[in-house]
């Protein structure tokens, strides 16, 4: 668990799970992605995530608000287990959040929690961020971390069907 300023970073609690099922269902929350998540879908994330979280120490994290207890979304730390993308191992600091949690700097709070245990306790060289060039908001939010664009290792996504405006991806990095 990690804690900031007003949020914990957590594993996924089964109250966690109507709450992360609505957020993946949310067409708004979702717009940067191929698909929207079925509940069933939701919940093998939260499975993956914890089981991540147990092997490793890290993983994407829920995020819980320590004024009221309220389930965000996620952040955290993964290292990327997809075999078709050109960045496949490394480790990648990312974040969804719930639509009533955007635009309060959550996202760049949880992130920074995140670099920070990546380069401190992981001892990580560095760290990426990825997304669809279509998302400015997470885009602006890898630039608040301090994070640099490596348009050499841009890609198109090979999941997303050609001609789909999210498939072309940006990438971002941070060295420690």
């Amino acid at each position: 668990m990690i804690e900031t300023e007003r949020l914990i970073l957590r594993a996924f609690i089964d109250s966690d799970r109507e709450p992360w099922a609505a957020m993946n269902a949310d067409a708004q929350v979702m717009r940067h992605f191929p698909a929207l998540l079925s509940r069933a879908e939701a919940d093998a994330v939260i499975e993956r995530v914890n089981s991540k979280i147990a092997e490793t120490g890290a993983g994407f994290w829920a995020l819980e608000r320590k004024s009221d207890g309220q389930f965000l979304g996620f952040a955290g730390l993964n290292q990327i287990g997809h075999e078709h993308l050109p960045i496949y191992g490394q480790w990648e600091v990312g974040w969804r959040l719930r639509r009533e949690a955007w635009g309060h700097g959550y996202a760049s709070e949880a992130g920074a929690a995140a670099l920070a245990h990546g380069f401190g306790p992981m001892a990580l060289p560095r760290i990426l961020a990825y997304t669809a060039i279509t998302n400015k908001p997470s885009e602006a939010v890898m630039q608040r971390l301090g994070m640099r664009r490596a348009a050499e290792m841009d890609f198109e996504h090979p999941l997303v069907p050609e001609g789909n405006p999210i498939r072309p991806h940006i990438v971002y990095l941070k060295e420690a």
